[in-house]
């Protein structure tokens, strides 16, 4: 909403990875399902999303490959494209290939310390879901903390412009404040070893 972003590579149930520009489609497909790693077409998923301009990588077999969604929607014109992805390695071969692309590391919960080192050095936010090696590895370098219970974290400058203008949008009272990280919730979900 803010100009930041002009394109987003999900994944929906029924479609596979996407492109999506709209705000409201982007939320109701990530704000909908999480850990989604397999999906076979749906046609009426696909031509929903397609109506509200959603572009599916491919309709036929609802493929799942989050760095081809990044090459479609940068072929597609899109420079400020961001990326969630579930993979360390995936992660690691957008940086690679896609150096400006906004990574978002998501759906974490159970992953290796190996692969949180990996995350925490290559994407630009991470959420930590459940996982202890996320909020221990994360946060030596975060530049920002979103949340306690579930905190999602900056790991660069364009990950922290990104959760400062959500923060603006705020409708309630924020409380920023400098602290050593990570800052934990009472409600913290007991996280996996």
């Amino acid at each position: 909403r803010q100009g930041l972003l002009d394109a987003v590579v999900i994944v929906s149930d029924g479609a596979g990875t996407l492109v999506a520009e709209d705000p409201a489609l982007i939320q109701g497909i990530g704000g909908r399902m999480s850990g989604l790693v397999k999906t076979s077409p749906i046609p009426e998923v696909i031509a929903r999303i397609e109506a509200n301009g959603g572009v599916i990588l491919d309709p036929d077999t609802a493929a799942i490959d989050q760095t081809a969604g990044v090459a479609l929607a940068a072929s597609s014109g899109h420079q400020r494209i961001a990326v969630t992805t579930a993979s360390a390695s995936e992660a690691a071969a957008i940086r690679d290939r896609f150096p400006e692309a906004v990574i978002v590391g998501v759906h974490l919960t159970g992953i290796s310390r190996e692969d949180a080192a990996l995350f925490a050095g290559t994407a630009d936010l991470i959420t930590a879901c459940a996982s202890h090696h996320v909020r221990e590895v994360a946060a030596k370098t975060a530049l920002l903390q979103a949340g306690r219970s579930i905190p999602v974290f900056a790991m660069t400058g364009a990950g922290r412009a990104i959760i400062l203008a959500k923060a603006g949008e705020a409708d309630r009272p924020l409380v920023i404040h400098g602290a050593r990280l990570p800052v934990e919730g009472s409600r913290s979900p007991a996280p996996f070893r």
